[in-house]
């Protein structure tokens, strides 16, 4: 197969950016795909393993080496297929999104590659790029629709910003049992947005407490140098 590199990843990376869905862990696992996928001479399906995906991705969670894998495979851009077998990897079959790209035949035998029964080309995807496309219009409904975080994406994403995870716990428990309402009434739209303003008040919060207790030590430490005795007929 023919894949043009610039041209491939240029077109995953424009509909990625229109994919609410998607967090870093998701883009960071397709880039260590695609790397690996390139390296490979853009053959499919690509066997990996989940060390080496772990190590180009900077994924350090097993749990979510696989989530990402599962729902990269139920959002079109890739075709995850596990081995469950520890002795076999998983074998992953990369989409073009690249009109220009080559679907292609084995040039030594002038048939088609011996893995055409496992991959999965989807014709569509391939027109996701083209503005003019009729397949733009299920992709703005997608778009606006919100999909309600797992507790473990929640923690991720707080992981990445530097907040530990009692206040991702926080978060995910406030939103969950308000039915994931905004100000109360308000249906949410972006659950990443709401979560980085959620670390923006919580780190207000801390600063004033802290400046608040060390006041309050301050006019302690003060009251405890005052002579409560002091004899004021006595001249300086």
């Amino acid at each position: 197969m023919k894949v043009n590199y610039i041209k491939q990843l240029e077109a995953v990376t424009l509909r990625m950016s229109d994919d609410t869905r998607l967090n870093s862990s998701h883009v960071s696992m397709y880039l260590a795909l695609f790397l690996i996928w390139n390296h490979h001479r853009f053959q499919n399906p690509l066997s990996i393993n989940r060390s080496e995906v772990m190590k180009v991705s900077k994924i350090g969670s097993a749990n979510t080496y696989t989530r990402c894998l599962k729902q990269l495979d139920e959002w079109g851009y890739i075709q995850y297929l596990p081995s469950f077998n520890p002795l076999r990897g998983s074998l992953v079959n990369l989409y073009t999104f690249d009109n220009s790209s080559d679907k292609g035949t084995d040039k030594a035998s002038g048939k088609a590659s011996d893995y055409s029964s496992v991959i999965a080309v989807r014709p569509s995807i391939n027109n996701l790029n083209n503005r003019n496309n009729k397949t733009d219009k299920p992709l703005k409904g997608v778009k606006g629709k919100f999909t309600k975080p797992s507790i473990q994406e929640v923690i991720d994403f707080f992981s990445e910003k530097k907040h530990d995870q009692v206040d991702a716990e926080k978060f995910f428990n406030h939103f969950e049992s308000n039915g994931w309402l905004v100000s109360g009434k308000t249906p949410m739209k972006n659950w990443q947005a709401a979560a980085r303003n959620w670390m923006i008040n919580s780190e207000k919060f801390n600063s004033s407490s802290n400046s608040t207790g060390s006041l309050s030590q301050s006019k302690g430490a003060g009251h405890l140098n005052v002579n409560q005795n002091k004899d004021y007929s006595v001249p300086l």
